[in-house]
């Protein structure tokens, strides 16, 4: 018995001895899973910020985009005839050039027929810059005010000491806006010499 007892003793110091050693490694397994959430819990947080930038950034990029496209197709709209208006300006140019062909003194004494074709060359050309209007070109209103660089193009000078320097005394090509743009600037003559405006 003496012998089951040492062999008792070691085995109740192994078991013992056991004990302290699982008991050491539950409080270092407790301390590091408690180090390690905090980590994760930072590394969470940091990444939970990251995702929320890239998202706001995201949307606010889609709604710069959305408000480009809509300006985008509704200068599409506005101005997507503009190189057809160019060119069909040169015809309401035309029909003016054919009515300032004719004298206003042969108006009075022309035969019933002339005077028929001149009407219709006058309706036809009222009708013309009507439909334009309806898309949007309009003609530069120039004779008799302010020169304008941007809606006007000097050709020359007039010396004119009756009228403010500066003032557009003669049109000699007139001019167009589409929307708020224009489609061809005034060709005109202003005075000089006059008392400035």
């Amino acid at each position: 018995m003496i012998e089951q007892n040492e062999n008792e003793t070691p085995n109740d110091n192994q078991s013992s001895a056991a004990p302290e050693g699982q008991g050491a490694a539950p409080e270092q397994a407790q301390a590091a899973p408690a180090a390690e959430p905090q980590s994760e819990l930072e590394a969470l947080r940091a990444e939970h910020g990251a995702l929320k930038d890239r998202l706001l950034r995201a949307l606010a990029e889609m709604e710069n985009l959305r408000r480009r496209t809509e300006k985008e197709v509704a200068d599409a709209k506005a101005y997507g005839i503009t190189s057809f208006a160019r060119e069909a300006v040169a015809l309401a140019d035309n029909l003016r050039r054919a009515l300032d062909s004719f004298p206003a003194e042969a108006r009075t004494s022309m035969e019933a027929h002339v005077g028929a074709l001149l009407e219709g060359v006058e309706l036809t050309e009222r009708d013309f810059l009507s439909r334009l209007a309806r898309f949007g070109v309009k003609k530069i209103e120039a004779q008799g005010v302010r020169f304008d660089p941007n809606q006007h193009e000097a050709l020359y000078e007039i010396p004119d000491e009756t009228k403010p320097a500066g003032t557009v005394a003669q049109v000699v090509e007139p001019g167009y806006l589409i929307g708020e743009r224009v489609l061809r600037p005034a060709k005109v003559g202003v005075t000089r010499g006059g008392p400035k405006q």
